[in-house]
């Protein structure tokens, strides 16, 4: 069985390897690429583990056919951090106010919150917790969270980083 080349781009970098057509893009990213920051959960779209940002909008890769984000942009958790290894100011904000705990879920998150970040700069205490309602933790109990977002919120208000541009 012949399979198809998946041709992409991930994280700023032109890609590309064979995979079944049956593939899903959390596995392609994963087994094909390398790139295991993306984390399988349920594999039923729930918990938001495997959140990627395609051509800039949060899709969860566990539903997503690899062979469908052919020619699309994707931005992986390994995409977040800047240029220099300097933390996003989501994944600073999310150690500063205990928003990780056992790290699971956390690239989910941190690719979520970005996304909203850039939707809505400026988002009240309702509309994170609205927000972030698709994603699922089941250690820190949310506040320290939201209130990473809050802070990450502020921070990029108050200086903006061009390098952070997703």
């Amino acid at each position: 069985m012949i399979e198809p080349t998946i041709r992409l781009t991930v994280n700023g970098e032109s890609r590309e390897a064979s995979a079944p057509a049956r593939d899903l893009l959390s596995d392609f990213l994963r087994h094909r690429l390398g790139l295991t920051g993306t984390h399988v959960g349920c594999e039923h779209g729930v918990c938001g583990a495997c959140t990627v940002l395609v051509d800039g909008l949060p899709v969860r890769s566990c539903l997503m056919l690899a062979v469908q984000a052919e020619g699309h942009s994707i931005t992986t958790i390994e995409g977040i951090a800047g240029d220099n290894g300097e933390l996003h100011p989501v994944q600073s904000a999310l150690s500063e106010k205990h928003g990780l705990q056992c790290g699971f879920c956390t690239p989910g998150f941190v690719i979520r919150i970005v996304s909203m970040l850039k939707e809505n700069p400026s988002p009240t205490r309702e509309q994170i917790v609205e927000g972030l309602s698709g994603n699922i933790c089941r250690c820190t109990g949310y506040q320290g969270i939201v209130d990473a977002v809050e802070l990450a919120a502020q921070r990029l208000s108050e200086r903006p980083n061009p390098s952070f541009e997703v």
